[in-house]
């Protein structure tokens, strides 16, 4: 393949990096917003919606165009393939984010729960999220595949973590059903939380074959 090939895919990744530091940084500020029940973060994070979405079709469109003048083959269309995967993914999670944020709009005027939104429940749970998708772009930068090697076990954790938010929440439902409607809401965000770590796997998955040649399932 080329080197106008090779210098274009290198400048792409970067600008693909950017976009999922993006989505990562979303995510990050709505959790955060959320936490401390900040409503211009959780605003902000609401506007970098379309930056993420004019990213994913600019970087989309340019992944194609290579395809198409360069026809890659091999270890190239592994590039390219994983290089999709890690905008669809980003973009994902950045929508993630927006969605967490409207939850901290949304539920403003209902009571809180501090030892879901402020202890060790759902704060911790970001914080493992936020670790794993960080990784995974950092072994998409550097084809280190040593970073993502404990993702399944990484990812069991958070999906515990899940369940035991679930099953706080619903004792709080059943002991007072005026938390329902919050309750519901802060259990939406443990689901985001499962569902991000889920597409750092993903792009774990994509790395992984980017880099080896060889399919793998993240479970």
């Amino acid at each position: 393949m080329s080197d106008k090939f090779h210098a274009e895919i290198d400048r792409t990744k970067e600008q693909i990096l950017s976009m999922g530091m993006l989505g990562e940084g979303m995510l990050k500020d709505a959790m955060e917003a959320l936490r401390t029940s900040d409503l211009e973060l959780a605003a902000t994070v609401r506007e970098r919606k379309k930056l993420l979405s004019d990213d994913t079709n600019k970087l989309e469109e340019e992944m194609y165009s290579l395809i198409a003048l360069y026809q890659p083959v091999a270890r190239d269309m592994r590039t390219i393939a994983c290089s999709l995967r890690v905008i669809s993914s980003s973009e994902r999670i950045g929508r993630y984010g927006k969605d967490i944020a409207n939850v901290v709009i949304n539920t403003q005027a209902y009571p809180r729960f501090p030892r879901l939104v402020e202890g060790l429940s759902l704060p911790h749970m970001a914080e493992l999220v936020l670790a794993m998708i960080h990784d995974s772009l950092e072994a998409y930068r550097t084809e280190e595949i040593a970073l993502i090697a404990n993702h399944s076990a990484r990812d069991d954790v958070v999906d515990a973590l899940r369940h035991t938010i679930f099953r706080e929440g619903i004792t709080y439902m059943m002991e007072d059903p005026r938390t329902i409607s919050n309750c519901t809401s802060y259990l939406m965000v443990a689901r985001y939380l499962e569902r991000c770590g889920d597409h750092a796997c993903k792009i774990a998955e994509k790395v992984h074959y980017m880099v080896t040649g060889e399919q793998i399932e993240i479970r």
